[in-house]
């Protein structure tokens, strides 16, 4: 996968999530407590992602396992990036909202969705079959 298409399908990640999202607060929210809307929306995203990047690395795949993980680790610092300025700068969360995701102990499953993100191409990388 050339670096250009890494990062389109990063965007590609960015607007699933965003649809995720947008689905959490319209639907599961109402319905459900907040954690629980929180938490199912981790599990479908973290679907989504591994879905959209396995699909994707199978007409471009990652040409090793360090390019994998390269590729994981940028997405993973757009990321966060992403998610903490956008979240405080543009949508005007504070930063212990931003952070109140992390909180595993409390329920919270974001760090799993991070970490979908981070091994996403190493993981599409055992559905390749000519990267295997």
């Amino acid at each position: 996968m050339t670096t250009s298409r890494a990062i389109a399908l990063w965007f590609l990640l960015l607007v699933i999530s965003i649809a995720n999202g947008t689905f959490r607060e319209a639907v599961l929210r109402p319905r459900f407590s907040e954690l629980t809307a929180h938490q199912f929306s981790c599990a479908t995203g973290i679907l989504l992602i591994l879905t959209a990047v396995s699909l994707t690395a199978r007409k471009w795949p990652f040409r090793t396992p360090a390019h994998a993980w390269r590729t994981g680790s940028a997405w993973l610092a757009s990321t966060i990036a992403f998610e903490f300025v956008f979240g405080h700068f543009v949508i005007g969360h504070p930063w212990s909202r931003l952070l109140h995701d992390y909180a595993i102990w409390d329920g919270r499953l974001w760090i799993a969705v991070l970490a979908a993100i981070l091994c996403a191409p190493i993981i599409s990388r055992s559905f390749t079959p000519s990267a295997a």
